[in-house]
């Protein structure tokens, strides 16, 4: 059902919530999971992949750590690492690549927060064709 599940990591104690969940689902559904992390530095906004910063260093090994993470109870996981607009580059992925489910944490801002800083989750549900698992974290 679930072949191939993109997490959506922003490196923030939020990642938490939906690392948590998707280890239970990928073992049930023997899926093989894509992290993926758009940096929003200004590095990586104005350089993409040839960014070089403290920022891309970091996030590369946040990554591996999960990776990591995964690959020790047995569930098959890759990295990768995106440069500018989140929501804008995890919906290019979807698009580009593929996958059979969207799994995200989400802030849980509510109402005037939402407005003014929008929500990637609520952008990403809006514009992508496969379903979108989203967890409010803690």
């Amino acid at each position: 059902m679930y072949d191939t599940i993109l997490v959506t990591l922003d490196g923030t104690p939020t990642d938490r919530a939906i690392i948590g969940h998707v280890k239970q689902l990928a073992k049930l559904a023997q899926s093989h999971l894509v992290l993926l992390h758009v940096a929003d530095g200004w590095a990586a906004r104005t350089y993409g992949p040839d960014a070089v910063s403290p920022e891309i260093v970091e996030d590369t090994a946040y990554l591996e750590r999960v990776r990591a993470e995964f690959q020790s109870i047995g569930i098959p996981a890759e990295t990768e690492l995106a440069y500018g607009e989140p929501y804008e580059e995890i919906i290019k992925w979807v698009q580009q690549k593929g996958c059979d489910l969207v799994a995200m944490s989400t802030h849980g801002h509510r109402l005037l927060a939402d407005v003014f800083l929008g929500t990637t989750a609520t952008r990403v549900q809006h514009s992508v064709s496969v379903p979108v698992l989203l967890l409010r974290a803690k």
